[in-house]
């Protein structure tokens, strides 16, 4: 049987479609803007395949001449990894395929040719080496394993199939070094704007804003913070796409404290789901953002200050490393991979950020920056032009402030406070029960002794029936012992006698502590009608409502009796902080009862005149008025008349004002000014 007879063409056929499909996908693959480790995964797949060979690797060129492996399929079976000196022939021979930029087959254990034996092939595998080339030079290098029993054709058809191949990987390096400069050329513009426009301003917040949303557009990322330090802490001043937010927010408090942690240790942090290389204290931080935040990736840089240059350098100073400013934060938030560019631009903006807010952070700490800041921008005050206006507009200020300096004016203390009649009695119930009846109604004339209020107690009532009958019982038991002791007027029998002696005392004993006990529970019976101590009037409002079947308590305030065709007083409270001047004026005058004028809230425009008759000596937290000191307030105005103002109520609401005496009128008008910054503020230095 001939050799043409032992292969079948429909095999051949099927083959040659197969590496021709292969081919085709491998061009397309070369037109396609994958990213080079993809593309490189794809490439040496397909090309093995059509070879048929054992396996293969791709050698790019990487950093100082050094050859980086992309990819490799079997080559753990070469045994390149277990010979050191094959290892050291074996890159000879891939550095003389990027020198020389020919192709090579190199049967196994041995060289290209004999004048480098040291560059040699170690491995049981023929080496089909093609150069990855560009029109300036040799990037990388394919090389395939094959197996060695081929003949010299076959091997050739190897060589040159792996060449056509490597022409169609030179055209994608070709295509990714364009979009690559171009890429590249596209930052440079987007760095050039960012760069203008992060160093123009010397203000800390927007030069952390500008950081926030240019780097954003620049790193093209979801969303870029910044940190900026303040003492051993940072806080989140400026985020991308918000003008404003709420920095008292969990989000924002977790980032700034991860900033914290990350600044403290001085290492750049990028999170993508792993934490098991970072520090504890950072780990934890991250943990408790990532939780809040549902962020998928993450990387906190350290701001540092630029080091100054050798000749900024003092020879005399030790070096000592600069401390960060602050942190930029990068997120993406559906996404935990990092795109191959995202490094590269992230490190240029931290860069040029640092030197941005480390410059505004120590323009803004100069001594007196916004005095110095408001002088240079008022220069125009003194041009030719606009120098009659502002010597006007200072001579005119100057006035102003002496005019409060030293201009006379009454300083009055005002406050709120209550119209109520001097001779007024508050009704208290005088032991525990439930109101029964009430007799009165708002705004009713009484008597002194008229009837108010009947309560009712069913313990008092059972109390005193169940000693009303033990007294009865006691009564009578006495009773019959004295005629026992009458009826014995013969014989005297000593001991039946003094037996019922004693038992008559210890029973009258008895019954004094009864009567006792009947005394008191009948006087709690009588205080169970509640009267009224004056004559008056019923002030308390609503009093069916208030009170009726319901439970008091002994000292619980029932209702008002007040005299209001009598003498009126007032009660303001006054401020505490304020107590400190109405005490002075009263050391100045030599007085305690200064003069109060008041107006009624009924009669606003009619004011009426008083004086201070009493000051309590304490303080009480009166509702929506704070702490205030009341103080009773006598009315000496003549034109006050009760009888025609007999119409108001106790309680009706006034505004009064205390007089303490002339001060400038600067100190009349901002007092409380005054009073803030001295407690507030000079009090804390």
């Amino acid at each position: 049987m001939s050799t043409e007879q032992s292969f079948d063409p429909e095999l051949i056929e099927q083959t040659k479609q197969q590496i021709r499909m292969l081919v085709n996908e491998i061009a397309q693959l070369s037109r396609s803007d994958m990213a080079p480790a993809e593309f490189y995964t794809e490439f040496l797949t397909r090309v093995v395949s059509a070879l048929a060979a054992i396996g293969g690797v791709v050698w790019t060129l990487a950093d100082e001449g050094r050859l980086a492996l992309q990819y490799q399929i079997n080559l753990q079976q070469s045994g390149l990894r277990d010979n050191e000196e094959g290892q050291i022939q074996h890159s000879r021979l891939l550095s003389k395929v990027l020198r020389t930029g020919e192709a090579l087959l190199v049967p196994p254990h041995s060289g290209p040719s004999e004048d480098e034996s040291d560059a040699t092939n170690p491995t049981d595998f023929l080496l089909v080496l093609g150069p990855l080339k560009t029109e300036l030079e040799v990037v990388g290098v394919v090389e395939i394993f094959q197996r060695p029993e081929a003949g010299l054709s076959t091997q050739k058809g190897y060589l040159r199939f792996l060449l056509q191949m490597c022409d169609l990987a030179a055209d994608f390096i070709k295509g990714h070094q364009l979009r690559h400069f171009s890429d590249r050329q596209v930052l440079w513009t987007q760095l050039e704007d960012f760069t203008r426009r992060v160093h123009a301003t010397l203000d800390p917040w927007l030069t952390a804003y500008t950081i926030a949303n240019e780097g954003r557009r620049l790193i093209e990322c979801d969303r870029v913070s910044v940190a900026i330090r303040r003492g051993r802490k940072c806080r989140i001043e400026a985020v991308s796409g918000q003008d404003l937010f709420d920095k008292r927010s969990n989000t924002v408090r977790l980032l700034g404290e991860l900033a914290t942690r990350v600044v403290d240790s001085g290492e750049t942090v990028w999170y993508t789901g792993d934490t098991s290389n970072l520090a504890p204290q950072v780990e934890d931080a991250v943990q408790d953002y990532v939780d809040e935040s549902h962020t998928k990736m993450v990387a906190v840089l350290p701001l540092a200050r630029p080091e100054p240059g050798e000749e900024e350098q003092d020879p005399d100073k030790p070096e000592e490393p600069e401390e960060p400013v602050g942190a930029l934060i990068v997120e993406r938030i559906e996404d935990s991979r990092i795109p191959e560019t995202m490094f590269h631009r992230v490190s240029v903006v931290a860069q040029h950020s640092s030197v941005a807010l480390a410059n505004a952070m120590e323009h803004q700490d100069l001594f007196l920056m916004p005095l110095w800041r408001m002088l240079g921008k008022s220069k125009w005050l003194f041009h030719a032009r606009t120098l009659p206006k502002t010597i006007s507009i200072s001579i005119a200020v100057v006035v102003l402030l002496a005019f409060l300096i030293f201009f006379p004016w009454d300083f009055n203390l005002h406050a709120d406070g209550t119209l109520e009649p001097v001779l007024r009695s508050q009704i208290f119930a005088r032991v525990d029960g439930d109101v029964d009846q009430i007799h009165v109604r708002h705004r009713q004339q009484v008597k002194a002794g008229d009837v108010l209020i009947e309560l009712r107690s069913p313990t008092i009532a059972a109390q005193l029936e169940e000693v009303q009958g033990d007294l009865d019982m006691t009564r009578e038991e006495i009773r019959s012992r004295e005629r026992r002791r009458l009826q014995h007027r013969g014989p005297v029998d000593i001991k039946e006698e003094m037996q019922l002696a004693g038992e008559i005392a210890t029973l009258k004993e008895k019954r004094t502590s009864l009567e006792a006990q009947e005394k008191i529970l009948l006087e709690k019976t009588r205080n169970l009608t509640v009267t009224s101590p004056r004559d008056g009037t019923v002030t308390t409002w609503e009093l069916e409502d208030l009170l009726r079947g319901r439970p008091v308590q002994r000292e619980n305030v029932l209702l008002e009796v007040a005299d209001i065709t009598g003498p009126w007083q007032l009660e303001i409270m006054m401020p505490e902080d304020k107590m400190g001047y109405l005490v002075q004026a009263q050391k100045d005058f030599e007085k305690e009862d200064l003069e109060v004028s008041f107006t009624l809230a009924t009669e606003p425009g009619k004011e009426y005149s008083g004086k201070i008759k009493e000051v309590r000596q304490s303080a009480e937290v009166m509702g929506e008025e704070g702490n205030v000191v009341l103080v009773k307030v006598e009315i000496t105005d003549p034109a006050f008349d009760s009888q025609k103002l007999a119409d108001l109520l106790p309680g009706a609401e006034v505004r009064a004002k205390v007089y303490c005496g002339k001060r400038s009128v600067g100190f009349v008008l901002l007092h409380d000014v005054i009073a803030f910054i001295q407690s507030r503020i000079l009090f804390w230095f």
